[in-house]
């Protein structure tokens, strides 16, 4: 798809297209590929870039995104829409993100300061991130985990409780590494009742979406020792009430908040209001997880290994040692 763009004489310009990145290659030998839309607002040699990546089981489409930008390109160029109107202007969602780093971005190109500065936060220092063990037979990730089992943190999808074959096989493979399970909506309050005990003992610190939505009121008064965060539940502040009571953490996605500005508030509110944060992301390159570094610099666990399953990422690119993820240079983002 060609580039498309708002080119007022005195004015930023707006471009905004989809790309594709491949990922690395499964064991079978097949390659997918991340899609994401970037967008980019430009004033002479200062350069703004937010990239966000549509999510299908919330409807998002690139083709759809790119439209949704374009209708509101002008009113970016103009000023209307800036890093606090977005915020009413657009709801929650991966195009509000792609526009709201993008201002970011923008706004400390042209001050000349950093976004973290611009947010009021402290300096932001290198976090360690979990790795995402691939879905698979038990043979398959144990055998993954072996090639990752130098990682502190490792993220397994577990979306039967009757898969712990997989479970199992990975900590065998990485011993010494702490586990985050995901369970993708897959399981029951009995299930989950009776896994507590394996979870714990295979050193399991952390359980997403174990049961499906409206069910998991259940898990109010449900004891368990080990945190139970809310996932694809969890999209901006306005979620909050609703996850009161039944869940001890939630997983922060900068393309569901809408950007870094709404990311920032729900951290804080949640914080206030006792839940432990974690920060997650969709498949995007290092420009969409630069944000995330500096938004998680204080969260209880790190997600953000997107750039790590890709086979092409942006240069220049987020810094891994390891697991370590060093906060983003300038050239990059923010």
């Amino acid at each position: 798809m060609l580039p498309r763009a708002l080119i007022p004489p005195d004015r930023p310009k707006i471009t905004v297209r989809s790309e594709q990145f491949p990922l690395e290659r499964a064991a079978d030998g097949t390659r997918g590929r991340a899609e994401i839309v970037l967008v980019e607002i430009h004033e002479g040699s200062k350069r703004g870039r937010g990239e966000c990546v549509p999510d299908p089981a919330r409807g998002e489409t690139a083709d759809a995104i790119v439209a949704l930008i374009e209708a509101v390109a002008n009113d970016i160029s103009t000023g209307i829409i800036t890093r606090r109107s977005l915020q009413r202007m657009m709801p929650a969602g991966a195009a509000r993100n792609a526009i709201d780093l993008a201002l970011w971005d923008f706004d400390a190109k042209r001050t000349g300061s950093s976004a973290w500065q611009i947010a009021g936060l402290d300096v932001p220092h290198r976090v360690t991130t979990s790795f995402a063990i691939p879905p698979g037979s038990a043979e398959a990730m144990g055998a993954a985990a072996a090639e990752q089992a130098h990682r502190p943190l490792l993220k397994l999808t577990l979306e039967s409780v009757h898969a712990f074959d997989r479970l199992l096989a990975v900590k065998a493979a990485a011993p010494r590494a702490r586990l985050i399970v995901d369970a993708c909506e897959g399981w029951t309050l009995e299930s989950l009742t009776k896994a507590l005990p394996t979870l714990a003992e295979a050193g399991v610190e952390l359980i997403e979406d174990p049961l499906p939505v409206g069910e998991d009121r259940a898990l109010r008064g449900f004891r368990h020792v080990i945190p139970i965060c809310a996932n694809r539940t969890c999209t901006d502040r306005s979620s909050l009430p609703e996850l009161a009571g039944l869940y001890d953490a939630i997983n922060v996605e900068l393309d569901r908040t809408g950007g870094l500005t709404e990311a920032l508030a729900l951290i804080e509110q949640a914080r206030d209001e006792g839940f432990r944060i974690k920060l997650g992301c969709r498949l995007g390159t290092s420009l969409a997880v630069a944000p995330a570094v500096i938004a998680g610099q204080d969260a209880d666990w790190i997600d953000l290994d997107a750039p790590l399953l890709l086979g092409r990422d942006r240069q220049p690119g987020l810094r891994f040692d390891g697991s370590l993820l060093y906060p983003p240079s300038v050239s990059l983002w923010g």
